[in-house]
Parts: structure tokens; sequence; C-alpha cells
């Protein structure tokens, strides 16, 4: 461990389950039906549908992890464990960029939603630019900034004081989108509306465009929240049992709220509005509230206006909690400072990696000024953290196959191959260039990993490259592919439509038996084998990378 004072397991199931809803249920819902509708008209409803079975495969083998690895930022630990530390690294920073850069976010879709009040000052908060694309003014990032702060303070003292908190928030936050979905439904259906196309054409399945709505809409970033169930994990009771109802349990009822909301979204809007420009011309600052306000449901817009503070700021806080787990963990795998992984010793928090987390929030804020903006980047730097769990979960199984596992998901190697396969297509359904330039993003940390071996005189650095080449390959392999790709997706048109997917389930399942071969026995792993006779019965928290080196001997 990185400090004597260990952090507190204090999360029952319920509570664990509402950090993963209260995620998911976050800013996503105050704009995703709106912008899924604005790529694939009513075919946004399939987007989420089926974003959420992709999602559920890729969370189910990280259930498995979790159960198995019950520690604080586990999601940053486990492909250390099964291929080594530069796999890990990647994994590592994919994954909390994906998530530290959505605590501005939901900041900023607070902000936004109060650009649509009915005075001069609120709707000052919000600006138009010129090239189309809005972001918020300094007087609205510095509200945004405020409430930054205040997910930092809640989370400052203890993760009971975080737990609470996030219950109440998560419950209203559950309640308030469900009623807006059937208010919106009951007050007058528009039937007709799901016959008009993106461009207000007739309507036809356009598969292209749902795919690419799953990937960029809003609906990967939204369901990224089973992640803190799982990064939770060493505050959970039981939690063999614990962490896969929390992830299962959340992805479900945030599935049915979703789906709720889109149907709203789309029955409701005014037919007139559709006439001139289609789904696709529809731009509104708030969208709910917007609606709710044209149909006369003004209670129900005041409420909206409350909840687009609570329900971005219960994900707000639930991501200040996760982001310091995930570099307390990353200092484990020992490519942070020390001083990152120190636990105070009273409250049990990471309080450096508090505020190392804060300071970056920052910079996201003020570089991207809009909800929009910053939420498609999200998306694809998430989906990039979803590679590595898939393949970790099925390596484990080979190379450590006697440790206990309180949960065994059942038809792992077709379920993980079936999750690295669709969150491959993910990657490709983002488009070129934006898949390309989000890779770009995951190699730029790499100084700072091989900063961490010179320092270590590139101990075992060989073996642990033998680990990574199939990453190493797969990242500009998949950016060649999105390149060449059809032009439905951004891509020059060298491959047709239709055969660019085959092609990409393709290379997702070669280079998936290629990573899930590379796997070994790293000190990781050996330690927590020692770790589990020592102590037999208790949750199984391998240690820190310089403490598995010294007990295995290399």
């Amino acid at each position: 461990m990185s400090s004597s004072s260990p952090i507190r397991r204090d999360v029952g199931p319920f509570a664990l389950m509402l950090t993963g809803l209260g995620s998911i249920i976050g800013s996503g819902w105050l704009f995703g039906a709106w912008r899924a509708a604005g790529l694939a008209g009513p075919g946004a409803i399939w987007a989420w549908v089926l974003g959420a079975a992709i999602i559920m495969t890729i969370a189910l083998t990280y259930a498995e992890l979790g159960a198995m690895f019950p520690e604080s930022g586990g999601m940053v630990r486990y492909s250390h464990y099964s291929h080594g530390s530069l796999v890990g690294f990647i994994g590592a920073w994919a994954n909390w960029i994906a998530i530290v850069s959505v605590i501005p976010v939901e900041a900023e879709a607070s902000v936004q939603y109060m650009a649509s009040w009915p005075w001069k000052w609120a709707q000052d908060l919000y600006m138009h630019m010129p090239d189309g694309h809005g972001e918020l003014s300094e007087p609205g990032l510095g509200i945004a900034a405020v409430l930054v702060i205040v997910y930092f303070l809640l989370n400052f003292w203890s993760v009971k004081l975080f737990a609470r908190s996030n219950t109440a928030i998560t419950i209203f936050k559950l309640i308030v989108p469900a009623a807006t979905g059937i208010a919106l439904i009951a007050s007058g259906f528009h039937s007709e509306n799901f016959s008009v196309g993106v461009h207000g054409d007739a309507h036809a399945i356009d598969l292209a465009a749902v795919l690419t709505a799953v990937a960029t809409a809003g609906i990967v970033f939204s369901f990224n929240g089973f992640q803190s169930p799982v990064n939770l994990a060493g505050e959970a009771h039981n939690p063999g049992k614990s962490i896969p109802f929390a992830v299962i349990g959340s992805i479900v009822l945030a599935t049915i709220v979703y789906v709720i909301l889109q149907l709203a979204y789309l029955g409701s809007v005014p037919p007139d509005l559709l006439a001139k420009a289609g789904w696709h011309g529809i731009d509104f600052r708030s969208p709910f509230a917007e609606l709710a306000i044209i149909v006369n449901l003004h209670w129900l817009a005041m409420l909206l206006y409350v909840d687009a503070f609570i329900s971005p700021s219960g994900t707000g806080i639930t991501y200040t909690a996760t982001t310091a787990r995930m570099i307390y963990g990353m200092e484990r795998n020992g490519t942070l400072p020390k001083i990152l992984g120190r636990i105070h010793p009273k409250w049990g928090i990471p309080r450096p990696a508090m505020w190392f987390n804060l300071a970056v929030s920052y910079l996201f804020l003020f570089k991207f000024r809009g909800w929009g903006t910053l939420a498609a980047v999200i998306s694809v730097a998430t989906i990039i953290s979803y590679l590595t769990g898939p393949v970790s979960a099925m390596t484990l199984r080979r190379t450590a196959p006697n440790l206990h596992r309180p949960l065994r998901i059942a038809g792992l190697p077709i379920l993980a191959g079936i999750a690295f396969i669709m969150a491959t297509e993910l990657l490709y359904w983002a488009k070129w260039p934006l898949t390309g330039e989000i890779i770009l993003l995951m190699v730029v940390a790499l100084p700072v990993y091989f900063f961490y071996q010179f320092k270590a005189g590139w101990h075992d650095f060989g073996r642990q490259l033998k680990g990574a080449w199939w990453l190493i390959f797969y990242l500009p392999t998949l950016a060649l592919v999105s390149w060449a790709g059809s032009t439905m997706f951004g891509g020059k048109g060298y491959l047709s439509y239709g055969m660019d997917l085959a092609v990409v389930a393709v290379v997702g399942l070669v280079f998936y038996l290629w990573g899930v071969k590379s796997g070994w026995r790293t000190p990781s792993v050996e330690a927590a084998e020692l770790e589990a006779q020592a102590h037999p019965g208790a949750p199984l928290v391998p240690p820190d990378e310089l403490e598995s080196e010294r007990m295995t001997g290399h």
C-alpha cells in the first residue's frame, strides 16, 4: 500500500448501485435524446437499446474483475495485472482521461440549462459563436468553476458523506427524468413525428446514422457511468455480490429511463418545427425544458431547471470520487509520484489525488467551453478505455486460474470476444478524423511511462513491451482502417459501406485473440496468489508494483 491508512469499506450494494445510476443519469439525459435524434431521427430509440446492449457486454467483464479484485481505482489496475506496466499505463491513461474530463462537462451542462432562463443575465451565460457551435461566456465559466469546487468539497472529508449525498441526489434524478418522459407523452403525443427523417424527408432507418449516434451522441458518454461501482469496489461491503448487482442494475434502470425519454422527445416536438428542417435542424439550448414550455407544462420546466443542477452535479460528485481512486490506483501501478497515492489518516480519502484532478478539471473546463464540444471527445476516449477489460478478464482466466472469483461469468470467452469486437466497432463508428485524433491523445502520455521506466533502470522492460505489442499495433491499425473506411463514417471510401464494418469486426477478433495470448503471469498476479494463501477469505487486493516485485523476487 502507498499508505498505512486503508480506504474504508462503508458502501452497501444499494448505495453502490446508485453511484452507477447517478453517473449514468447525468447531463446525458438533458441533452442525449436531442443529439441522438439530430443524428438518427426516430432511429435514436434503437441507438439507446444497442448502446446499452454493447455496454452490458463490456461491463460484465469488468464486473468479474471488480469482484475478483475489490480495490479502489480498479479500472486502472486490471490490465496492469494481466499484461504488465505498459498496457496497464495506456489503459489507465485512457480510463482516467475519459472520466476526469466529465467533471467539468457536468458543470457546463448545468450552466447551459441556466441560459434558457427568462432573465438576460442568465441568457448571457451561453453564446452562439459565428461558426455555429455554442460555448459558455466568462460569467458562465465562473459559475461552472464554482460547481466543480462544490463537487470537490462533497468528497473531501468522507466516503460516507459522498455516499449519503449521492443516494439522495440519485433518487431525485431518477424520478425527474421518468416524470418528464411520462408528462411529455401524456401532454400530447405526435405519432406522425416518427415518420419524419433526419433532414425532414420520409424516415427510413439509417444504420450508419444509428451507429454514429451510439458512439458520439452522448450514449456511450452516459453509460460510461457503469465504471463508478467498479472503481469504488474498495469501499464496498461484500463486493462479490455488490458489484454485479450495482453494475447490471444501474445499466438496466438507466436504459428504461433513457428509452422513455427518447420516445417522449420524439413524440412531443411540434410537427411545425420538424417541417422546417427535420430533426437535424432543431437547435435547443435546454431541450426538455423548452419542450415543456411549448406544451404549457411550466411546472415541469421549473422542475427541469432545478434538476439541471442536480442531475449533472450528482454525476460530477461521483466522478470526483472515482477519479481520485483512479489516480490512487495509477500510483500503485508505479507510474505516478508517490504523493498521489497518500490516504488521509482520519478520513480515508486520497486527498492529493483529488487536488490533482481538480487542477486537470479546470484545464478541460477552460479549454472546452460547451457540452457538445467535449461530449464527443469524451465518448471516443471512453471507448478506448473499454478495450482492455475483456482482454484482461480472459487473460487472467489463463494466467491466474486458481485465484478466487466471487463472480464467474458464464460463457466469458465468447462474451469477452463480442465485447472487444463491439468496442472496436464503436471506435470506428465515431468517424474519421475524430477516431485518429483520440488515438493520438492516447500516446501523448507515454513519455511519463518512459520516465518511470528510466528511473527503474528499464527493469524487465522487454517483457513489458512483449505484453503490449498487440495494443501498440491495434491503435494505428484501427486509425488506418478508419481513414480508409466508407464515406458513411468519414473515411476516404476505399472500403465500401458494409464491407468496412466486416473488416473492423475481423480486426477486432484478431487483436482480441492476440491480446489474450500476450498476457503473462505478472509480479502482481504472483503476489496476489501469495496474499490469497496468507489471508484466505480476505478481499483480494494485490500490493503495489514495488511490493509485488519484492515479494516475488522479480
